[in-house]
């Protein structure tokens, strides 16, 4: 009978503990949110279409201070509705991004942001893989380069979506809505998936760069031209492009020089 009574007590405690947890991993206004997703941050599905975010909507951005590998600090870029996190394995070299978001486009953004306040010119580049093979298909693992944390930032940005296909976007100026370059790479489709992605800023100059199967790094398509006052924000981050829904996208063998020409 004792030993029956110690293990509902400790059940029971349990069960208080987790509440305690769960109830202090998100405030009060924020809990009272995850349940209501706006319809335009709905991902698109043969029934819907996802469209831009109304004007003047804004979330201010969640940043901790709490230095991750090789970057200074974390954001939830734009406060999704369900809180991000990430991780990073020395060992293995290997950065775990997990976030909601409804998408990194538009006007703003949603997404997990590890970064660096960086000056001059910048090499950063990654390996990018996706652990669920069920996620949503335009969910994004990045490598940006961000004005400030705020979600409407001007950017510049290669993403690799979860069928592989690649691209150069840019948020010309703050609260502008993204556009990205006439090509569009890879993808399922064209049954091709880079190996290593990359993206390299040269003064105001901006380009990116791709490596199929483990050659040489090598620049697709035409750089473009965005000009960023110093400091700015250098990093890596992931979108579910599911804004109530969680993902994670595994960034490895990450290298980031303040310099141009060493992207590889």
């Amino acid at each position: 009978m004792r030993a029956h009574i110690h293990r509902l007590v400790k059940q029971c405690f349990s069960t208080v503990a987790l509440t305690i947890v769960i109830s202090c991993s998100a405030p009060v206004g924020l809990q009272a949110q995850i349940q209501t997703v706006p319809d335009w941050a709905q991902p698109g599905s043969p029934t819907h279409a996802q469209v831009p975010p109304p004007a003047g909507f804004h979330r201010p951005s969640r940043t901790f201070n709490m230095p991750i590998g090789i970057f200074q600090g974390q954001s939830d870029i734009g406060a999704a509705v369900v809180p991000g996190s990430a991780s990073y394995d020395a060992e293995k070299k290997q950065y775990t991004i997990t976030s909601a978001g409804y998408n990194i486009w538009y006007s703003r953004d949603e997404f997990r942001y590890l970064w660096k306040r960086m000056s001059g010119d910048i090499s950063l580049a990654a390996d990018a893989a996706f652990p669920n093979s069920k996620g949503y298909a335009d969910r994004k693992a990045v490598l940006v380069i961000r004005q400030n944390l705020d979600d409407d930032s001007k950017e510049v940005m290669i993403g690799e979506h979860g069928t592989g296909m690649i691209h150069l976007a840019q948020r010309p100026t703050q609260g502008a809505l993204m556009t990205d370059m006439q090509f569009r790479f890879g993808g399922t489709l064209a049954k091709i998936k880079a190996q290593r992605i990359g993206i390299e800023k040269r003064g105001d100059s901006l380009a990116i760069f791709v490596s199929i199967e483990g050659e040489p790094m090598h620049q697709l398509g035409p750089a473009i031209t965005l000009h960023f006052d110093e400091p700015f924000y250098v990093g890596i981050g992931f979108c579910s492009h599911l804004p109530a829904t969680l993902d994670t996208a595994v960034l490895s063998n990450v290298l980031l020089e303040n310099s141009a020409g060493q992207v590889r």
